[in-house]
């Protein structure tokens, strides 16, 4: 029974992140006429959309991704409990990055681990905020990816010594060792996508 709320909660969670929501505002701002997935750097993501549709559509759609991820994790709670939402906040990002319905190329799920991470690390979601905005502004050749791979690295070690000190966590719950797991896994599927749209 518990397994099975488990896999409810990643199916879920999975299905919450393919929600096309990049895809939605083109629609909405263009008519059809655009595709974020051939336009710009073809990143169906708030950044590119606020590129081609411009900062209101690419805010709507950064604010409609992080939504993804706090309603993928609360769900899996109500369903699993704490391992049912970290697993379905993962898989959310999961459900981002390779949506089904666009024959598995979605965004880069940045904005789906944001509320991931505020809806269960919410301690540490300012330190979030400032470590990614630290390492954005560095002086870095490939900027996006550093200070992608810098951000992931802190949220990991962050969840990790959250679980071991046993430190309070607002709404997040109790940490667990699926805290930490948890980050170190949708930062692993964000590097990916990072990975990938360097080589392509």
């Amino acid at each position: 029974m518990r397994l099975s709320r488990i896999a409810l909660a990643a199916l879920s969670g999975y299905l919450t992140g393919t929600i096309p929501s990049s895809d939605v505002a083109a629609r909405l701002a263009s008519g059809g006429a655009v595709d974020l997935r051939a336009a710009g750097s073809g990143n169906p993501g708030g950044a590119n959309a606020a590129k081609v549709l411009g900062a209101r559509w690419g805010y709507g759609v950064m604010a409609a991704d992080i939504g993804k991820g706090v309603f993928a994790a609360r769900a899996g709670r109500r369903l699993a409990g704490d391992a049912g939402q970290h697993v379905g906040a993962v898989a959310a990002v999961v459900g981002h990055c390779w949506p089904v319905w666009n024959g598995f190329r979605g965004g880069k799920g940045v904005s789906c681990s944001v509320g991931q991470c505020l809806s269960t690390f919410p301690a540490y979601f300012p330190v979030d905020l400032g470590v990614a905005a630290v390492a954005a502004a560095g002086p870095w050749r490939e900027r996006a990816f550093v200070a992608t791979a810098a951000s992931s690295a802190v949220w990991v070690a962050g969840a990790t010594l959250w679980w071991r000190r046993s430190w309070p966590n607002g709404w997040g719950g109790r940490p667990t060792a699926g805290l930490p797991l948890a980050a170190a896994a949708s930062s692993l599927v964000i590097l990916d996508r990072f990975r990938r749209g360097r080589a392509a």
